[in-house]
């Protein structure tokens, strides 16, 4: 499974770079996409979006809502199966946009998904489908 990190961070402190970290010790490809240079693990963190992400299957973000606003296109257009929305970066309308277009929203913490074993099967735990 690929997973979009937006939000990544090079600073070890950060809830993305421990997401970034655990994913790949668990096996995941990832992408990372952030405002600054770095790399987290095997990782680069690109600064600039790419215009296709094959076989994207979940992005998780690190993106307060009002950051979310201008890259709603981007972050739909990829087409992942699901979104997770980590504490802190849950957002009405882009929730109600992914799920309009058929991704699943998932309302959870990518740590907690990771280090109780959901993450591969997991959906919201709020909202069952």
């Amino acid at each position: 499974m690929k997973t979009l990190v937006i939000g990544a961070s090079p600073n070890p402190m950060r809830y993305a770079y421990s997401a970034v970290e655990q994913l790949r010790w668990k096996g995941h490809e990832v992408v990372a996409i952030g405002h600054r240079k770095g790399r987290i693990e095997d990782v680069d963190i690109q600064l600039e979006w790419p215009e296709e992400i094959p076989d994207l299957d979940t992005i998780t973000l690190y993106i307060g809502p009002d950051n979310q606003a201008p890259v709603y296109d981007r972050i739909l257009g990829y087409r992942p199966r699901r979104i997770i929305f980590n504490p802190g970066t849950e957002n009405p309308v882009l929730m109600r946009l992914a799920a309009e277009a058929g991704i699943e929203v998932v309302r959870a913490c990518t740590l907690v998904m990771l280090s109780i074993g959901n993450y591969d099967l997991a959906t919201d735990p709020a909202n069952p489908q």
